[in-house]
């Protein structure tokens, strides 16, 4: 943890707090006991004590417990935090049984303690639980960030979220924004008639997406297995199988990629398949649950993310992908009806497309450098070729094309939703076209899941599917800078020593 005192400070801090555990030992005390019964926490006791007086005091008795943040005057006033916030410690010796006081003489900074007494407002107003019992409920042997400097260094403050939490309210603010989201998903959804599933996290092939996938090994079955990548063919099964006409999954997801302030190799997605609908219904979901989400979160449709106001109010533009990129370059790739006129078009634009295999790949490309940047407000990006998307159904009016959109908001990809590709044999086409460039170097690329396409012979319904990221929505709903500042615990390199 960052500190302002070198290691052997820190060592001596723990040493002298390891000798304290003696001296409560002497006295007949567990620093480390089973229960405290709290019986209000620090915001309800401002909140019901707002009207008193500066100088009244009252009668009415209340245990609260928290960690001790500051202490002040030896002990007469201490700072308690509790998941709430803070409520001020009064302890005086005529108050306070003498053992207890020899006790509360014992407590650190960063202790976690239960107090109870009676309710007063100090005369200077602050109100202040004025103590006629204590119990020590955690010694803690490690001093906390000193309250001047705080907490800052980001790669400690991943590492030790806890203390992260501790020291940062925004943070603890954060964290708790991102429940609530999680929360409203699912209360919007389930509200709709859509109904909550679950999918393995083990897969014996990789698929559902385009990634590189992480590899383990089941012993007693003898065969590697793959972390899911996607729930996507799992949910379109149980659409097969009709359990409901509308279905979605929170999912942990896993990619064997980079990591970036977007990504981080473990992430949340929301998943979701609606029967008898196209990728046009996909639009109106999407924009309208996360407008709904950051109205009920937020209290409003407009964000401040960075530099930026993004106003979240539907209905959100639409632009094709082709029209998008010729808005931009000038160049029309309708035109281009081969992948060397496309990497030509594309080299004329200073973008190097010597890696791609096909014209979607060119477009994609192109689109990834010169367009997505600037896509600061919503807008569904929509008709994807059909190299790019293994899983979406062709377009009724361009078979080069699919119906399938990505939606942007600050320049990031937050949704992808596909018109669902329900024809096996076309399937099976696809999945072997994968299968190719995967022989061909592509790591990213699925194999040919047989079950999948038998499933899908058995008849899946029309229907629209749809992904979103909860870690970019929940960045851009709490004005967070990095996915860091939404997982808990980041992914991390392992530290060296």
């Amino acid at each position: 943890m960052q500190t302002h005192e070198s290691n052997s400070s820190i060592n001596q801090i723990r040493q002298t707090r390891i000798q304290k555990l003696t001296d409560l030992a002497d006295k007949g005390v567990n620093p480390y006991p089973y229960s405290f019964n709290k019986t209000i926490s620090a915001k309800a006791l401002q909140e019901k004590y707002a009207q008193l007086e500066p100088g009244e005091e009252t009668n009415d008795v209340y245990s609260v417990a928290g960690r001790v943040m500051a202490i002040r005057n030896t002990g007469m006033f201490i700072d308690l935090q509790d998941d709430s916030g803070k409520i001020q410690i009064f302890s005086h010796k005529e108050n306070v049984p003498e053992e207890q006081m020899k006790v509360l003489k014992l407590i650190d900074i960063g202790d976690i303690v239960g107090f109870t007494g009676t309710i007063r407002r100090t005369p200077r107003g602050e109100l202040s639980v004025k103590t006629t019992d204590l119990k020590l409920l955690s010694k803690t042997l490690l001093p906390l960030p000193e309250k001047h400097h705080g907490l800052t260094d980001v790669e400690i403050r991943y590492r030790q979220r806890y203390v992260d939490l501790i020291m940062n309210e925004e943070v603890r603010e954060t964290f708790r924004k991102r429940s609530l989201i999680i929360q409203k998903i699912r209360e919007y959804l389930t509200s709709r008639g859509f109904l909550e599933v679950e999918t393995p996290m083990l897969h014996p092939q990789a698929g559902g997406a385009n990634a590189r996938p992480f590899i383990t090994h089941h012993n007693t079955l003898d065969m590697d297995m793959y972390l899911r990548i996607a729930p996507e063919l799992y949910l379109k099964r149980l659409m097969v199988g009709g359990l409901s006409e509308k279905i979605f999954e929170i999912n942990r997801s896993f990619r064997n990629e980079g990591i970036d302030t977007r990504h981080n190799p473990e992430f949340t997605m929301m998943e979701l398949y609606q029967a008898y609908v196209d990728y046009n219904e996909m639009m109106k979901l999407t924009e309208n649950l996360i407008s709904t989400v950051c109205q009920e979160v937020n209290g409003t449709m407009k964000i401040k993310y960075g530099e930026h106001e993004i106003d979240l109010t539907p209905p959100w533009d639409r632009k094709t992908m082709i029209g998008a990129i010729k808005e931009k370059t000038g160049i029309d790739f309708a035109e281009c009806f081969t992948v060397e006129d496309a990497k030509a078009k594309a080299k004329s634009l200073g973008i190097n497309p010597d890696e791609c295999e096909n014209w979607g790949q060119v477009l994609d490309l192109i689109f990834e450098e010169k367009v997505e940047p600037g896509l600061i407000q919503p807008v569904h990006i929509i008709d994807y070729p059909r190299d790019i998307s293994p899983l979406a159904k062709v377009h009724r009016d361009n078979d080069r094309l699919t119906e399938r959109f990505e939606t942007r908001v600050n320049g990031w990809e937050i949704a992808n939703a596909f018109s669902e590709l329900t024809d096996p044999i076309d399937q099976r086409m696809r999945f072997e076209a994968q299968a190719l460039a995967k022989a061909n170097g592509d790591e990213e690329a699925m194999t040919i899941d047989e079950d999948f396409i038998t499933a899908l012979e058995y008849g899946m319904p029309p229907a629209g599917g749809l992904g979103i990221g909860i870690d970019r929505i929940v960045m851009l709903l709490t004005n967070s800078p990095s996915i860091r500042d939404v997982i808990a615990f980041p992914t991390l390199k392992k530290k060296e020593g």
